[in-house]
């Protein structure tokens, strides 16, 4: 089992940046695959960023932060990053990490996922 805290969240002006942390107890977190999603209130988690387990090989972006996001991972620290660039209004949400051990596929579907954190507050002002 692991746990994870979320941290890097606050208030930004649109066109700046943050960078998201994702720190994981436990043992064997390059067994996880990781995931990021994000939340208004009211709606429907949505999916952000994932990458694979071990070296993070494999990594995917929802279409409209391509470009603007880049999902990382650091096996030693136990931590997986968001970090976030270019930011807009319409990326104010909650963030939350996610992990679920898998040594073969890597999901984009919340449901999927194990092990969730409590999340972190982004708000891009204009």
């Amino acid at each position: 089992q692991v746990q994870l805290v979320e941290s890097g969240g606050g208030l930004v002006q649109a066109g700046g940046s943050l960078r998201l942390s994702c720190a994981a107890s436990g043992r064997n977190f390059l067994s996880y695959a990781v995931g990021w999603f994000r939340q208004l209130a009211g709606k429907e988690r949505e999916f952000v960023a994932a990458i694979s387990w071990n070296n993070g090989e494999n990594k995917y972006y929802e279409d409209s932060v391509k470009g603007r996001f880049t999902i990382s991972r650091d096996n030693a620290k136990n931590t997986a990053y968001l970090q976030m660039n270019s930011l807009k209004p319409e990326d104010t949400a909650v963030y939350y990490c996610a992990a679920r051990v898998s040594l073969t596929r890597t999901e984009t579907i919340a449901d999927w996922y194990d092990y969730w954190g409590q999340g972190t507050q982004v708000t891009v002002s204009s």
